[in-house]
């Protein structure tokens, strides 16, 4: 890795909305199951197959794992965000074009940890809906969803990575 410059980058008015929202889908994620939780069966859906189908089981405790785990990646995601100059990037990057690469990746990241817990947020809201007679499972539109919420924002933010690095104009 070169010697990249530390810098500090200033959040934007969308990127302040963005992590907010992603705060308020953390905590809707544990009321949720928290509040659930007594009402639930003792045993519950673990995993879905590829067509949103139940397909595992396990004690109601499991639910408590999906919070956690979105907990984890998010505040960890929102540390490593702090430190732009440790990311990889797919291109070599010059000192001018640090504090444009280092917005675009933090922007990135920013927008997938926010798909991660609208995700595991899903994946709650459906397992409960599920043991109520709700819903059969995640359905089937949901690994489509989860596709597109991660690979977009990185198809995007790689290619304005590119634009960055030939120079060309980013709004």
């Amino acid at each position: 890795m070169e010697n990249r410059p530390i810098l500090k980058i200033a959040l934007t008015s969308a990127d302040k909305l963005v992590e907010t929202l992603g705060w308020i889908v953390l905590l809707a994620i544990w009321v949720l199951t928290v509040t659930n939780y007594p009402n639930l069966p003792d045993t519950i859906p673990t995993h879905f197959n590829a067509s949103g189908e139940a397909d595992g089981f396990g004690g109601k405790a499991t639910i408590l794992t999906l919070p956690i785990v979105a907990s984890i990646l998010f505040v960890g995601l929102t540390i490593l965000n702090k430190y732009p100059h440790l990311f990889n990037y797919p291109i070599k990057m010059t000192a001018d074009q640090a504090l444009n690469q280092y917005t675009n990746a933090t922007k990135l990241v920013r927008y997938l940890k926010f798909s991660i817990v609208v995700i595991f947020g899903l994946i709650v809201l459906q397992t409960i809906r599920k043991v109520n007679g709700e819903a059969d499972g995640l359905g089937e539109w949901f690994l489509s969803l989860t596709l597109g919420l991660i690979f977009i924002p990185m198809g995007y933010f790689i290619f304005k990575s590119f634009q960055i690095n030939r120079g060309e104009k980013i709004k």
